[in-house]
This record gives C-alpha cells, structure tokens and sequence, in this order.
C-alpha cells in the first residue's frame, strides 16, 4: 500500500506537467530505486562505528567531527520513569538521496521521465562563454532510508524507521530560482559571498582533499566554490559533475537555514534531532550513484578530479542522483 501511494505521488507529478512536454526523452532514467541505490551503495562509508565513546570499526574516510567521549547517556522518558540511560553510538546513516538535474522534474534515481521541456527558465544550463560562466541547476531531496528499506540493523534506536517520500523539490520553490529572494533567508551573504571571503576556502579546498572539510569556514565548500547564495546559480568549474554536488551541498545548507532539516550530532544530538540553521560540513557524505555510480563517498569539498571521471557519459542529458550519509549521534538503551 506504501509503494502504491510513492508511485501516486511521482505519477500526480508526471501529470500535473504533461501538457508542457515537447522533449521527453531529454531526462534518461535508470533503473536506481530498484536495485542500482542497493547494489551501488558504498555500506563501508556509514563507519566509523563508536560505542560508548570508543571507535569499535573504522571506515575509509575519517570521522573529523569527532565522537561523544561520554560511556554512557542519558535522555528524558515519560513518566514514570522520566530518565532512560543508554551507551552513545556514532555512525553515518544512509537515508537520503538528493537529485540535480537540468531538466525540470526529472527524477533519474525513481525512473520517472521529466513531463517538461529542456528549456525555459527553470531548465538547468552550463553557460561557458566569455562573458559569462554559470551553472543553474534545480534539486530534489529525498527521503530514501537504505537501512529500513533493507531491513538492516532496524532494531537499532539511531536508524530511522520510515517510508520513501519527497520532501523538497526547488522547481516550485522561488527562493532556489531567484538569488535576490534568496536573501531573505540568508542576509549573510553579503558578507560572505564576495571574493575576499573566498580568499579564506583555499584552506579549506586543501584539506577537504583529505576528507577533513572545515566547519569552521561554513561559508565554503573546499573545491566545489562558495555556499552563497543559497540558490540553483553558481560559477560555473571545469568540472560539471563536480558542479553538481556543489548544488546538492547548498540544498542541504539550504534546508538547514530553513530548518527543515536539522541537526544529528554531537552531544545535542544523542537524545533527538534539534535545530542547526548553520550547517557542518563533515556531517555529510554524498556518494554519486547516477548515472555513473562512484565506490566511494566523498566529503563536500573534495576536488572532483578524485572521483568524477566517466561519472558524465554522453547522452545521459547531465542528470544525476547522490546517495546521502548524515552523522547520527544517538544514546541507545
């Protein structure tokens, strides 16, 4: 009945923008949500694993953030028991896909072609000409928990137990298309968005290299360019799939300023989620699984000569899907 309800869902949208299709054939799907996500999926990137203040697994890319060094926890219970004890445990959760595509509600990762045109002001473009070099691109954030919908370690209080939905979508939202709305939610990027600022993420393009990202500079996304502003535009790189994981990270950085997506770790996040309308950069992971999926995740900032080659191949219409690993925090009785 779930699954019935997700498909309604996808075929409501196919619908609602038939009558402006010219080009369907512009948005290549594949055949992800199926078995790609589950085959594709890089498991080994949820580690490092800690227990109870003590890293009991390691990973291929290091924890930076740090663990909760506490043995054990405690968070509040109803009544009668008011305080329930338990042992922190850290890892990173699979439960998110985040698609940039060029071509308006095109969903490669689910299978569903785009019901709109290529063009238009809400289709993506990469511009590479000599008066003007930018990349605009529209998202869509998923909820896609792997381990629940694979039945894995569900006994676990930190894994999150839902279904698969669509929780944003930027082609209807106006402060993703325009860069004068978007800053209302972000005043800051005056400040931060200009080229001096800049000047301050060559440290930062330098250690994301080595999957160290740092939170300190919020404002940068290493090698991928500047966070602000919180839109689809952005200067465009020598690399386009590199561009496009930049678009991913601000979605994200997006939905944490407008607190729809909150914050998972630390000692704040043992007992619950909470608010963190500044992002932190080494609380994610994106792993490229359309069209061309990667073995490995990589932290945002990390150059893309590392990982994107052959991720673009022709006639794949530069739309792409990305498997998202969040830090979870969480005190387990």
């Amino acid at each position: 009945m779930k699954n019935r309800s997700i498909k309604g869902i996808f075929i409501s949208i196919a619908t609602l923008f038939a009558l402006s299709s010219s080009d369907a054939k512009a948005c290549a799907v594949t055949d992800a949500v199926g078995a790609k996500i589950v085959v594709s999926a890089c498991y080994s990137c949820m580690f490092p694993l800690s227990v109870g203040g003590i890293q009991v697994v390691q990973g291929p890319i290091p924890d930076i953030g740090g663990i909760v060094g506490s043995p054990i926890c405690a968070c509040p219970f109803p009544p009668p028991i008011y305080v329930r004890v338990g042992i922190p445990v850290s890892f990173f959760e699979p439960s998110r896909v985040v698609e940039v595509v060029s071509d308006p509600y095109c969903f490669p990762t689910f299978g569903i072609p785009s019901p709109a045109t290529g063009t238009g002001m809400l289709a993506g473009v990469k511009n590479d000409g000599s008066s003007s070099s930018h990349t605009v691109m529209q998202t869509h954030y998923m909820i896609f928990p792997l381990y629940s919908i694979l039945e894995i370690a569900t006994d676990l209080a930190c894994v999150e137990v839902t279904g698969v939905d669509i929780a944003s979508i930027t082609e209807v939202d106006p402060l993703w298309n325009s860069d004068a709305l978007g800053a209302y939610i972000a005043p800051e990027a005056l400040l931060f968005g200009n080229p001096l600022s800049n000047l301050a993420c060559i440290a930062d393009s330098v250690t994301s290299q080595f999957f160290t990202p740092n939170d300190a500079l919020f404002w940068c996304m290493g090698s991928w360019g500047n966070a602000y502003p919180m839109t689809g535009h952005k200067p465009t790189n020598d690399s386009f799939v590199q561009d496009t994981a930049a678009m991913a990270a601000k979605t994200l950085y997006k939905l944490h300023r407008e607190l729809i997506l909150w914050g998972s770790w630390g000692q704040a996040g043992l007992c619950g989620y909470y608010p963190a309308p500044i992002w932190r950069k080494s609380a994610y992971r994106l792993q490229i699984i359309d069209p061309i999926p990667h073995f490995l995740a990589t932290t945002i900032g990390q150059s893309g000569m590392l990982w994107d080659w052959g991720k673009n191949p022709p006639m794949m219409f530069d739309n792409f899907g990305f498997l998202l690993f969040k830090k979870r925090d969480c005190c387990v009785l």
